[in-house]
């Protein structure tokens, strides 16, 4: 049965079915989430000789949000990724003109996110602003 993510004592709780959130994405996120989507399905099959599986459950922001609700960063989104705990976000484009802000920056900002951890791997020979 799939349920929510849940923190108890400063743990996550993982069952077995877990609902996790999506933001499809703007421009290619239409393209690449579908496929990140099988790439995850399949890993977790395999990892977990298809006793685990995600229920995935679209959230919407972005162009398609604005063009189903009128605003692009839907409340109901924000509401849902608070209960879930996470999400899984496609590249969301800016829209232009005054008044707008990244929507990248405003997930951020509503969610108290402050780190965009990447993993860096370094190769010997090219240049790279960066210290090792």
């Amino acid at each position: 049965m799939a349920e929510k993510i849940r923190l108890e004592n400063g743990r996550l709780l993982i069952p077995d079915q877990p609902i996790i959130p999506y933001i499809e994405g703007d421009g290619v996120g239409q393209d690449i989430w579908p496929e990140a989507q099988k790439v995850i399905d399949a890993a977790i099959e395999k990892a977990y000789n298809g006793q685990r599986s995600i229920q995935w459950k679209e959230v919407l922001a972005g162009e398609k949000a604005y063009a189903l609700t009128g605003t692009s960063l839907p409340d109901e989104t924000l509401k849902t990724i608070r209960e879930h705990l996470l999400a899984i976000k496609g590249p969301l484009g800016t829209p232009v003109g005054k008044g707008h802000r990244s929507l990248n920056v405003a997930l951020r900002q509503e969610l108290d996110l402050f780190a965009c951890v990447r993993p860096v791997r370094y190769f010997q020979g090219v240049p790279s602003p960066l210290k090792h």
